[in-house]
Order: C-alpha cells, then sequence, then structure tokens
C-alpha cells in the first residue's frame, strides 16, 4: 500500500520508521513547517521533518492545510492508499479525509473517549491515571471521536514521567500501526460506512468522554500548598517544565517523589525509606504523625527544633520550605499534605542536576523556602 505520513514530534517518528521497515511505499511525508527553537531562536526543521529527510522522503509543510488547496492538490497526486497521521498538529479538512481510498487512520496516544485532544499523555499523568494506552481510530472531521479500530493498554508507573511514558507510548503506536494495515487493506475501499463495518470498528461513547486541553503557563507553575501527589503529578506531567522560585532565581522540577504511605511500595528504596520517616499511616491527627522522626540516622539534615526536642511547626511546616536534606538524594520538602522529595531540578542558568549535585547547586538547609 502506498501511505502519506502525517507527523510532527518526536512522538511520531517511530511509527514513520515502522512504515518504512514493513516495506510500505510511504510516498510523501506532511509535518510543521520550521519553528524557531533553543536559545538562538533559529529555525530547526520537525523531528518528522528531519528523519524524513534522512530517509530520502518527498516532505510537505503547509502552514494550515485546511487553508492551502494547492497544497491539498499536490497531496492527492501522489495517489496514497491511506493516509497514516500521528500526531500531526492540525485538523484534517474534510476535502483531505476523503481522499485515500482506504480512509486516514490516526495513531492516538491515549485510551479513546479518555483524553481526546492533543496532550493526552500529559493529561493522563496530571489526572493519576492508573493506565493509558494507544488506539488506532479512523478519522473524521470530531476531534479525536472516530471509531476505533485496535487499541493496547499500559500501566503508568508513579516515578514516570511525561517523556518516558511517550517513549513507551510511541513505540507501542508504531507496532499497532504495522499491526492495522493488513486488516485496513483485507476491508478493500468502497464507502467510508461499509468498509469500517466489514472492519469491526468500536464505536466510541461520549461517556467518559474528557479532553486533554492545550497546557498554559499557568499550569507549569507549582503550588507548594497543593497536595504531595497533586504537585508530583504535575512535575511528572509537565516534565521538563514545572517551575518554582529558589532565592530569586526560576527552578524547573525534574523528578519528585511523593512521601505518602500508601505509595511506599512504588516509591524508589530511598524514597521508601524516607516516607517512613516523614508520612506514618493516618490517625486522627495527621499532623503530629508527619512529623514523628528519627533525628539520629545519619545522613539527615532536619528542620529546627523546640526547647523540647520535637520539630518546630511553624517553621517547619510552611508549603515549600525545606524540612530535611538528604545526602546523596535531595531534599524533603513541606506542602500542603505529606512532604514531596525533590530529586531533579534545574537551576535557571544551570545544567540540570540530581542527588548531591543538586544539593550543591542549591546550597539549601532546613527552614529555606521555595516559591515566591
Amino acid at each position: 500500500m502506498k501511505i502519506l505520513f502525517w507527523g510532527t514530534p518526536a512522538y511520531a517518528v517511530p511509527s514513520l520508521d515502522a512504515l518504512v521497515a514493513a516495506g510500505h511505499p510511504v510516498v510523501g511525508v506532511v509535518t510543521q513547517p520550521d519553528r524557531r527553537r533553543g536559545r538562538g531562536k533559529a529555525l530547526q526543521p520537525s523531528p518528522v521533518k528531519a528523519r524524513s529527510l534522512a530517509l530520502g522522503l518527498p516532505v510537505f509543510t503547509p502552514e494550515r492545510i485546511r487553508r492551502e488547496p494547492a497544497c491539498q492538490a499536490e497531496l492527492a497526486v501522489l495517489g496514497a492508499d491511506l493516509y497514516v497521521v500521528v500526531a500531526f498538529g492540525q485538523i484534517l479538512p474534510p476535502e483531505v479525509l476523503a481522499q485515500p481510498p482506504l480512509g486516514c487512520w490516526n495513531g492516538h496516544g491515549s485510551l479513546l473517549p479518555r483524553w481526546r485532544g492533543a496532550g493526552p499523555i500529559q493529561w493522563s499523568l496530571l489526572e493519576g491515571d492508573a493506565e493509558t494506552g494507544v488506539g488506532i481510530m479512523a478519522m473524521e472531521q470530531g476531534l479525536d471521536t472516530g471509531p476505533v479500530l485496535l487499541e493496547r493498554r499500559l500501566p503508568i508507573g508513579l516515578l514516570e514521567n511525561a517523556e518516558q511514558l511517550g517513549q513507551r507510548l510511541s513505540q507501542l503506536t508504531a507496532e499497532l500501526l504495522i499491526e492495522s494495515l493488513p486488516l485496513i487493506e483485507a476491508a478493500g475501499t468502497g464507502p467510508e460506512a461499509q468498509r469500517l463495518q466489514r472492519l469491526g470498528v468500536r464505536t466510541q461513547s461520549e461517556a467518559g468522554m474528557t479532553y486533554a486541553r492545550m497546557l498554559t503557563k499557568d499550569d507549569l507553575q507549582i503550588d507548594w500548598a497543593s497536595s504531595a501527589l497533586t504537585l508530583h503529578r504535575q512535575v511528572m506531567g509537565l516534565y521538563p517544565g514545572a517551575v518554582s522560585q529558589w532565592r530569586g532565581k526560576r527552578l524547573k522540577l525534574l523528578a519528585t517523589e511523593p512521601l505518602v504511605h500508601r505509595l511506599r511500595d512504588q516509591l524508589s528504596e530511598a524514597g521508601a525509606a524516607l516516607c517512613d520517616r516523614w508520612s506514618q499511616p493516618p490517625t486522627t491527627d495527621q499532623r503530629p504523625a508527619l512529623l514523628q522522626t528519627d533525628p539520629s540516622q545519619a545522613g539527615m539534615t532536619e528542620a529546627p527544633k523546640t526547647q523540647s526536642g520535637t520539630p518546630d511547626l511553624a517553621s517547619e511546616m510552611v508549603p515549600g520550605s525545606v524540612l530535611a536534606v538528604e545526602q546523596g538524594v535531595g531534599l524533603v520538602i513541606a506542602t500542603g499534605g505529606c512532604p514531596v522529595l525533590l530529586r531533579g531540578a534545574q537551576l535557571e542558568g544551570k545544567a540540570p542536576a540530581a542527588g548531591q549535585s543538586l544539593l550543591q547547586q542549591l546550597g539549601a538547609q532546613p527552614g529555606d523556602r521555595f516559591g515566591d
């Protein structure tokens, strides 16, 4: 089958490679125009364009495909049997959807109708979904509303960030696309309704539908008064974009662990040990339970104590304040609930740092505060 591929980010590259490796003639690639990126703001091609040029494939870069009938006509002349779309970034108009005789098929990174829209991976993490997946969907004029041909599920790890999850989902999308092509070919051409009936697609229900809206700068700002789990989901879901302030400089948060006792088994070894110290099982009075720590354990510097020897609530539990400096690991920081462990971050003007390098870069002490 002759295929016209539509895609833009790195997420789509494995699917393009899989189509080429499977021997399907890719007659062209449609991607977003070059954009200015990086410190120098130089024009740079999309990852899909860069890969397409390396493969020697014809590339088309419409600014808005729905407003460019000349480009639409160019694509129609290519005579592709079907169009494959993976994270292209524009809505295809009806004139384009009607071109290929075997239809337009989208590899989407969620379990539809959960998270229709542009940021399904980020929102699955932000909302704490236990699982996600990918689907191969027949495209129609609505936004990710088409019937689903194939679907695969993946569990989401508590410590998995958007980049890591995206890499897993992109590989799964590529595999599922290759699995779907023989089915699409066997169903043959003809009226769309008949083709889809022969394929036995699943019509999406509107029940349980959610929309993955575009993220804004406000979404990136950390609120230390939120719960540890909410804050952690923000860091993982927006990776590497969640930001706070440290001594007047911008700080990107790159890796955290919520020290929540019920999540202990999903934490790292170091995180689980800290969870035992800073987040005991809930009691009738949660705050004293959070503060039942053993200051004698080695390798940990803790917040100031009162004259009675107990942690000082006023100085210690303010959201954003440093509770402890854990050598070689990171910082224990107060939130609106249980503490959170900050393991990796990038201070403005510095390289990303983790563990002991992070502690040296920030120079934090118990009682110091993050945020404005």
